[in-house]
């Protein structure tokens, strides 16, 4: 089970690198960087969609899934990429996008021509939709019904107008599927992320499709993984409430499903945290998921290339993180989410951003990070929704941050020319030169958690400290322990803890700052935003 102490990256292809200086990154561009990847210390590159695409939502709008979209390369290219990030023991997993397709795919160009197309029923049409609901997925005021005027009917799309809802009760979409996962797998991919798993298996209620229980999908891609590739994964991105979880990774007679969910439940509470400056908070968040972590495994982030989703906190918790990390309208999108980076959200308080990594981190389960995030790029409000967090890696104070040779208007999204984010200020390149840089302390991050498994694999246990502005927990394999106190105020600490550790050797191993060789439990010191992690070896 390779996933459970790798750490993951996050990067789109598009403004990754551009290595023929056409203006928009290609494959070829990941390859050039792939040391710069190892070197940092990252196991598993989840790419994000580089298929053929009209480009309207990202390239999540699909219409060809068994082929590269020609401006950031070829199979040839893609073949080479798997080849090349093996030899650097490097995986691969891609977006699976299988809730919608472009309407420009074939499918659908052919299904909205005749009601009598072979593909007609590969999508959900309605001659008289009866649901005036809007869509439930953007939170816009946006119809979920799409006139087709060659049929004289409507199809659905819970997202976008340009995004048709593949009908997924239908087993000869499901046969579709598993021939795109089929493909990609034979080229060497390590697994699939599951773009919007929660719409996948919560469709709108149509009364003519028996859709029955979607969980099954999963069992049956999970059967082809088991059966032929069986050291490839599933990652689903569901953001649904606590107990709807379980049915993601189990059925009820204990079939397996995903391997992995994204962790929306620690996100969220982990922002909620930070915008109370309080220990407690995080603690209690641990209490939300821990009943079933033995069934699961969990993909930690802070940010990534949407929005931040604060849609399952409580009207009164939302408020609070806007109020705190997106106090004007324009850092906001689809009214539930926040379309910042991390850094200018903290205000470029490096201590409160080492601290940040340091939670997401040790939590039980593997840590995801987004590109940029290791060098504390910012983000661009005066692009569109949640482009601004989508600029072009800053690789050096070069023109276009070295990301591109072509003219600056030529580029497919602008870099981050301005203010104290700008690549002059921020770049890999003067960080890779400086000790004391935030790539530095990424990489050290990096390196202790891959250093330290237990985090995967130990027994988690959520401890008491004597202040409400800490949070501490700890994880028990065998006869050691890891644990990790944070102090998320401005405020300096002496705490103590109610344990029953019975310490014989104790070794810190990741501090904010050196506190000294000796860890004493009963008086224990922590800075402002001050972490630390101490290896305890116990007696019994």
């Amino acid at each position: 089970m390779w996933y459970r102490n790798a750490i993951f990256y996050s990067l789109d292809v598009k403004v990754f690198y551009d290595s023929n200086g056409d203006g928009i990154g290609d494959l070829q561009g990941v390859i050039q960087k792939l040391n710069y990847i190892n070197s940092i210390g990252y196991g598993c590159i989840w790419l994000l969609p580089f298929y053929p695409s009209p480009k309207l939502d990202n390239g999540y709008d699909v219409k060809d899934y068994f082929n590269v979209d020609p401006l950031l390369g070829s199979l040839d290219d893609f073949s080479q990429l798997i080849d090349e990030a093996s030899k650097r023991g490097i995986r691969i997993i891609i977006d699976l996008v299988i809730n919608h397709t472009s309407v420009e795919h074939p499918w659908f160009l052919d299904a909205q021509n005749s009601r009598d197309s072979k593909y007609r029923h590969f999508y959900i049409w309605d001659d008289d939709p009866k649901s005036d609901e809007t869509s439930i997925r953007t939170r816009d005021v946006r119809e979920i019904w799409e006139y087709s005027e060659k049929t004289n009917s409507y199809y659905l799309h819970e997202y976008f107008k340009h995004q048709a809802d593949l009908n997924l009760a239908n087993p000869e979409v499901v046969s579709e599927v598993i021939k795109i996962m089929e493909f990609w797998l034979e080229l060497g991919v390590s697994g699939f992320r599951i773009d919007a798993a929660h719409a996948v298996t919560n469709p709108v209620d149509v009364e003519h499709i028996d859709f029955g229980n979607l969980h099954t999908l999963f069992e049956k891609m999970n059967d082809l993984l088991k059966e032929k590739y069986p050291d490839a994964i599933l990652l689903g991105e569901a953001d649904v409430p606590p107990d709807e979880l379980p049915a993601y990774f189990l059925s009820s007679d204990g079939r397996p499903r995903l391997h992995m969910l994204f962790n929306f439940i620690s996100n969220k509470h982990t922002f909620l945290a930070f915008a109370r400056n309080s220990g407690i908070t995080l603690t209690k968040m641990l209490g939300l998921y821990h009943g079933i972590e033995k069934a699961s495994y969990w993909l930690n982030f802070g940010r990534h290339h949407d929005e931040l989703n604060l849609e399952l906190l409580s009207e009164s918790e939302r408020k609070e993180v806007l109020s705190t990390f997106a106090p004007d309208e324009n850092m906001r999108v689809f009214s539930h989410g926040i379309r910042r980076r991390l850094p200018p959200m903290l205000n470029n308080e490096i201590k409160r951003m080492k601290l940040f990594y340091a939670v997401i981190f040790g939590l039980p389960g593997a840590p995801l990070v987004y590109y940029g995030e290791e060098i504390g790029m910012g983000d661009d409000l005066d692009l569109e929704e949640r482009n601004s967090v989508r600029t072009p890696m800053q690789w050096s104070d070069e023109t276009n941050a070295g990301f591109s040779t072509c003219s600056y208007e030529k580029l497919y999204r602008p870099v981050i020319s301005e203010g104290e984010f700008s690549y002059r200020k921020v770049n890999v390149l003067d960080q890779q030169n400086h000790p004391d840089s935030f790539l530095s302390f990424f990489c050290h991050l990096i390196k202790i958690r891959k250093q330290n498994s237990i985090i995967s694999k130990g027994n988690l246990d959520v401890m008491q400290p004597d202040s409400e502005k800490v949070a501490a927990w700890s994880f028990k394999y065998k006869e050691t322990l890891l644990m990790a106190v944070y102090n998320l105020s401005s405020d300096k600490i002496k705490t103590s803890f109610t344990t029953d550790i019975i310490p014989f050797r104790m070794i810190p191993i990741l501090e904010d700052e050196q506190y000294g060789d000796e860890v004493d439990l009963s008086e224990f010191n922590l800075n402002p935003y001050g972490f630390r992690w101490v290896q305890i070896f116990t007696k019994n």
